[in-house]
């Protein structure tokens, strides 16, 4: 490692549940900025990964397989430099999260919401993926 290298800031996104928004902001952070930043996510209630977000991630070149949902009490010694909650439940019920580090919200449409066939959900989820992407590439 070289020893010049400037620290990596690290960031933490948070949804209600760490199924989707947050999982997806993790893994397209790591894949596209990772030289730079740490990605983590969790949530205040965990559950199963959104298969749908699994698959438009991997058509984007996203290995999600390996993610697992965790509580936010898992990854909340870490020292974040940035905590990014992506719904409005998160944002209102998001615990105290130890440390100095700078507060972001932006709320995304709910993935995990999304009814109808399977192609149109897929359609929703890469259009909520690729807003994701754009607000990452902007902000960080």
């Amino acid at each position: 490692m070289n020893q010049g290298a400037a620290k990596k800031k690290r960031v933490l996104f948070i949804c209600t549940h760490n199924i989707a928004r947050s999982q997806m902001a993790e893994g397209l952070l790591r894949a596209f900025h990772g030289d730079a930043y740490e990605a983590f996510s969790a949530g205040m209630k965990p559950g199963a990964l959104n298969p749908f977000c699994v698959k438009a991630m991997a058509e984007i070149g996203v290995d999600m397989s390996g993610h697992k949902s965790k509580p936010i009490s898992e990854v909340e010694h870490i020292g974040f430099d940035c905590v990014v909650t992506l719904c409005d439940q998160a944002r209102e019920s998001c615990p105290f999260i130890p440390g100095r580090h700078t507060m972001i919200h932006k709320g995304f449409d709910n993935p995990s919401l999304l009814t109808g066939t399977d192609e149109a959900i897929m359609a929703e989820i890469r259009r909520i993926r690729n807003e994701i992407r754009a607000w990452i590439d902007e902000v960080f």
